[in-house]
């Protein structure tokens, strides 16, 4: 099949193309660059404002021994009973406070039923006011969707910027064994229904605390 000297042209114009790379015209705008630039403030002064404005409940502690001072304080004010936490360091940390944590073997219905649990989280992301969470921490999948309430602990060290740096956290801390589920939550469970009704707390807790620690 005999080819005019037009498509030769084109045709040889092709396969330059695809041996010899071209720079991209316009490199900034091809998910190169952060969409969301970093601001000058405390990352965690950040994160609290975001969370607090999606009606999340912050508390910033300066050590471990305020933690537990703010924590008893909350569940003595709230007359809680019943705290599920299925982290066993987690819940090691809460004995040596003198709270009483209810252990995993206590079973889904317990969970259900409790007052409150508490666990901890993969970052946190401080733009969005968001808890990341995986399977690979040792709560698990359903302690802080199931519970009413659910508490984190958190160190400062968790913080980060934005999304991007969230994954990247969970990149490097896993490799390329990626937990089964990585969940973003961002303040308490809340839904609309067709006449834009806002409800909190109908599939996931109805509160949500984060105690950050500066450690």
């Amino acid at each position: 099949m005999r080819v005019s000297p037009s498509k030769e042209n084109i045709l040889k114009k092709i396969r330059k193309a695809l041996s010899e790379s071209t720079p991209l015209p316009f490199s900034n705008s091809e998910g190169s660059q952060p969409v969301f630039v970093q601001s000058d403030e405390d990352l965690a002064l950040v994160f609290a404002e975001a969370f607090s404005a999606l009606q999340g409940k912050f508390a910033f502690c300066l050590d471990e021994k305020e933690l537990a001072a703010q924590l008893k304080a909350l569940i003595a004010e709230r007359k809680w009973e019943s705290i599920y936490v299925r982290d066993r360091k987690i819940r090691e940390q809460l004995t040596a406070m003198g709270i009483p944590a209810l252990a995993p073997d206590s079973g889904m219905d317990t969970l259900k039923a409790c007052d409150a649990s508490v666990t901890g989280c993969e970052c946190l992301i401080a733009r969005t006011g968001t808890m990341v969470l995986s399977a690979g921490q040792e709560s698990g999948r359903t302690t802080s969707v199931y519970a009413p309430v659910h508490i984190c602990i958190a160190s400062a060290g968790q913080v980060v910027y934005d999304v991007r740096d969230g994954l990247k956290y969970i990149k490097d801390k896993y490799g390329d064994k990626i937990p089964s589920l990585v969940s973003f939550a961002t303040g308490p469970s809340r839904t609309a229904d067709i006449e834009k009704t806002l409800v909190v707390g109908v599939h996931g807790p109805k509160e949500v605390y984060c105690f950050l620690v500066n450690s």
